[in-house]
């Protein structure tokens, strides 16, 4: 080291000199204090031009082609919440699905316009429901959907955390609102065949809910939230469960219920049979059934094609004024 603190030189290996500061070699020195070369690019009018056309004659295509594909996903949105009241209880919905003595059976008929090729895939929409509310998403316990009885500390799964003294499999308010409506399809006098089977994330099912954990103690309350779960059945292979507990991040979203393996030919009627169960009356909730094919890109979505011909749009036209302007006024 220098008197004046500056860095002194070395010989390394094989006779190369090496710049030391404080033990560095002279790269990662450089690196340090910001003094490696550097190429600074000089912003040309001709270069801008040519980059916002390059990126416009990329997106517009590439936009193209996804909202094509979406446009090929047939898509078969009905709502059933309110038509599955019947008349006499329109007044007090909320009465009427709380009334466990009522039966709660409805009758839906779906048109079919298009060809759709299998597999289907089966969704329940629920609107103004919001998964997200914090209280919500914290109540609930990972560790003991993975270990059962065995792990004691549930208090994030107040108030649903105890019942009668005795703790509760699954714990808290997400397990205990689940869904809970059922859907049979019936076409040319033939139930249709729902495959439920690997409707959840396979990771979720390895190494989040435990194949030796088992309800406990669940929905025997007072207060019955929604559906029930067999008790004979391990939580990692209660797959309407799994999907319920990865909760949406937007108030209105769909879950997939399962996949019809069978084409459905256009003008088909496609007769539902449906449970109406859950309780979406008392907060303003709207509830869908939803079917759909599927494309390269998933599901029927045209915002991406949308977005990528914006911004296309948008690079094209902002190069053509640029030029215009270069025209007008050259450097």
């Amino acid at each position: 080291m220098d008197a004046d603190g500056g860095s002194a030189s070395a010989v390394g290996i094989e006779g190369r000199p090496v710049s030391l500061h404080s033990g560095q070699p002279r790269a990662l020195y450089q690196f340090t204090q910001q003094s490696l070369p550097a190429c600074k690019p000089v912003l040309t009018p001709g270069w801008v031009i040519a980059t916002f056309l390059l990126i416009g004659a990329i997106f517009i295509p590439v936009g193209l082609v996804s909202l094509h594909a979406s446009q090929n996903v047939v898509e078969i949105v009905e709502r059933y919440d309110a038509e599955c009241i019947p008349e006499k209880y329109q007044s007090n919905k909320v009465a009427y699905i709380r009334d466990s003595s009522i039966p709660k059976n409805c009758t839906r008929y779906l048109k079919v316009h298009k060809h759709m090729k299998a597999p289907i895939s089966v969704y329940y929409q629920l609107d103004n429901f919001y998964q997200n509310h914090r209280r919500y998403v914290k109540s609930r316990s990972d560790q003991q959907l993975l270990h059962g009885l065995k792990y004691n500390d549930t208090s994030s799964c107040k108030p649903e955390q105890l019942n009668n003294g005795l703790p509760i499999v699954p714990c808290g308010l997400i397990a205990w609102s689940l869904f809970n409506d059922t859907f049979n399809f019936v076409r040319r006098s033939e139930e249709m065949k729902i495959n439920r089977k690997n409707i959840a994330w396979k990771s979720d099912r390895d190494h989040k809910f435990g194949k030796e954990v088992y309800p406990f103690n669940f929905q025997n309350g007072t207060l019955i939230g929604g559906g029930k779960l067999d008790p004979r059945i391990p939580l990692s292979d209660q797959e309407d469960l799994i999907v319920w507990m990865r909760t949406a991040a937007l108030p209105s979203f769909r879950k997939l219920y399962g996949r019809i393996e069978e084409d459905i030919d256009a003008d088909d009627v496609i007769v539902v049979h449906l449970s109406n169960n859950y309780n979406t009356y008392s907060f303003g909730g709207k509830k869908k059934l939803v079917l759909s094919t599927s494309s390269w890109l998933g599901g029927k979505n045209n915002f991406l094609g949308i977005a990528y011909i914006f911004v296309g749009s948008s690079c094209i036209f902002t190069s053509i004024v640029f030029m215009l302007l270069h025209v007008k006024n050259p450097r």
